[in-house]
């Protein structure tokens, strides 16, 4: 079958597509054969090559997330779930293929009107989102911003913020285009991405954004994340959910220790701490909501399996808004 592997780290030219042997369950796994195929930022990490030292090598497979339909099962799995339309974690890599293996605890049934690249977009996103919330003890009323909203998390941590009864929901992003595109989505308030006016002088209500947020979810961190600290109100918590702009100062937290008496919180979120009952209780729930048009899944472009370079390309070059997806 085709895949796409990392043949030497740092540019997208370094992705390759490649013949690899049909891939047959083991005890517990599913196959599927996939029909979509998403992008995540995690991807172009392992790709540059930074995510090295956590064990990653060259002729790494990427992909976390598929969706497809099951056609083979491993030992102990119920042989029901062959034919089954499905969403599919494989894990930190093992998705940019044809036919994909993953645990059968870590995939879901599709309802009958989502589209697998829906289910890809909104799979994981939702749930960091979701979790990311939750942990920052998020409540209705509160003002929350979301760093870094334009990339499918960030996109789903706007919507669930303002369903869930946010005072006000401002975001950062690059341009007053995908600040109107937010907005629709539910922002209250744009801003550029140092968190300041309206984002690239939109005029979208960035000057009139709250002063300070309970809550901020942060998929950006990298060296600007200290001056986001500076925006919590007292009691105010900050969750990071990604690090695409890289890791923060090592000495950040003086910035908290700076404002003793604000009470403030820090907190970082992996989905991998979250019990996977309980992450597919809220995917499924995600999943049933996009079926009934209540939240949008926002696909920014599909591209062939053997485009997996211009895809990283895109997302190296901050071009991307929402996902995008990979079809075999």
């Amino acid at each position: 079958m085709k895949a796409v592997s990392i043949r030497e780290f740092g540019r997208p030219e370094g992705l390759v597509v490649v013949d690899v042997p049909d891939p047959v369950p083991a005890a517990g796994q599913v196959v599927i054969a996939t029909e979509a195929i998403g992008v995540g930022g995690v991807d172009t990490l392992i790709r540059s090559g930074v995510l090295a030292a956590y064990g990653f090598k060259e002729g790494h497979i990427p992909g976390g997330e598929v969706a497809g339909t099951v056609t083979a099962v491993g030992d102990g799995v119920d042989a029901s779930w062959v034919g089954r339309r499905v969403w599919g974690f494989t894990g930190t890599g093992g998705g940019y293929v044809e036919q994909a293996v993953a645990p059968v605890t870590e995939v879901l049934p599709l309802p009958a009107d989502l589209s697998a690249t829906d289910a890809v977009t909104l799979g994981s996103a939702g749930v960091v989102a979701h979790f990311g919330l939750a942990r920052a003890r998020f409540v209705p009323g509160e003002t929350v911003l979301v760093r870094g909203a334009a990339g499918s998390l960030g996109i789903m941590a706007v919507q669930f913020a303002a369903r869930g009864g946010a005072g006000a929901v401002a975001v950062t992003t690059s341009s007053g285009d995908r600040g109107e595109r937010l907005r629709k989505l539910g922002a209250t308030h744009v801003l550029d991405r140092s968190g300041s006016g309206s984002g690239s002088g939109s005029g979208s209500g960035g000057e009139d954004a709250p002063a300070g947020y309970d809550v901020i979810i942060d998929v950006v961190a990298g060296e600007h994340l200290p001056s986001f600290l500076d925006r919590l109100n007292p009691n105010g918590r900050m969750v990071v959910v990604g690090i695409v702009g890289g890791r923060p100062p090592a000495d950040f937290g003086t910035r908290m220790t700076a404002a003793f008496q604000k009470s403030l919180s820090f907190s970082t979120l992996s989905t991998d701490t979250v019990p996977a009952a309980d992450r597919a209780t809220a995917r499924a729930g995600h999943f049933a909501a996009a079926s009934r048009g209540e939240i949008e899944a926002v696909v920014h472009e599909l591209l062939p399996l053997d485009q997996a370079a211009l895809a990283h390309r895109k997302m190296d070059a901050g071009e991307v808004f929402g996902r995008i997806v990979l079809t075999p």
